[in-house]
């Protein structure tokens, strides 16, 4: 269970990250209409259930060793180190229907079932007690991971964002809004391979809430409409091969299936 008064923990939510100098863009209209010499970037979107509308992103953050049991099966101490973040590019993110195609580079493709927090609204220092007022809705994601490679980086102490931040590494399902579903706090979270559930947990098993995961971020980062943070996945992580059907489920968010490819 969460020792909410660790006199740590308090510290930890209380700081802030030093002050950064953001860059101005323009937005005029001249800027928006300007001649560019490639074509910009397709925008990249999640589903919003039961709608035609869809959900933009602007950035993929992701909390990682936010449940106590995955920590301590990846060889981490959660009463000494805190849940962290990385980062996804936002072109990772696809549609659960497209399959997973085995990325190249790796011999070791990993699972990792997770809850998407997609967010209306930011800024910085975000209080706990109003982090969930910025949540558009919840839902359903995998975080794959080139277990390999991340392992390769960790013995060499380098920066394992290769292993985590490649093409289609997330792939999720639709969005369900705060406004028709409620906030997701609680209920069980799982994943199966080819039926056979392999993680198994709830959303309260998480170390840091929703609400808590937010405000930390915001310390570090001003948020805003467009982010979705993956909140972290549970004990039970393994590897998967071509053929093998993925189903990952979260109460009240529906499941999503995914084929490796």
């Amino acid at each position: 269970m969460k020792d909410q008064d660790n006199p740590s923990r308090r510290r930890f939510l209380a700081g802030s990250a030093a002050a950064a100098t953001a860059a101005v863009i323009s937005k005029d209209a001249s800027a928006q209409d300007a001649d560019y010499v490639i074509d910009p970037p397709d925008v990249i979107s999640m589903e919003v259930v039961g709608t035609d509308e869809r959900f933009p992103i602007r950035r993929v953050f992701c909390l990682g060793r936010n449940y106590r049991a995955h920590a301590y099966e990846s060889g981490d101490d959660p009463d000494v180190n805190p849940p962290f973040f990385f980062i996804k590019p936002r072109d990772a993110v696809v549609d659960y229907r497209e399959g997973h195609p085995y990325p190249q580079g790796t011999q070791a493709l990993r699972y990792e079932g997770e809850m998407v927090v997609a967010l209306k609204s930011g800024g910085s220092d975000i209080d706990p007690a109003d982090a969930l007022d910025h949540v558009y809705g919840y839902g359903v994601g995998l975080d794959m991971t080139r277990q390999d490679l991340q392992q390769e980086a960790q013995r060499l102490s380098r920066p394992w964002a290769i292993s985590k931040s490649f093409d289609k590494s997330a792939p999720v399902g639709p969005l369900y809004p705060v406004e028709t579903h409620g906030h997701a706090v609680s209920g069980r979270i799982w994943t199966s391979v080819n039926d056979e559930v392999k993680q198994d947990s709830d959303l309260d098993l998480q170390i840091w809430s929703v609400s808590e995961g937010i405000s930390i971020l915001s310390h570090h980062y001003e948020l805003t409409a467009g982010d979705i943070i993956m909140t972290g996945t549970p004990e039970g992580i393994g590897l998967v091969v071509k053929g093998d059907v993925l189903r990952v489920g979260i109460e009240g968010l529906g499941e999503i299936e995914v084929e490796i490819t």
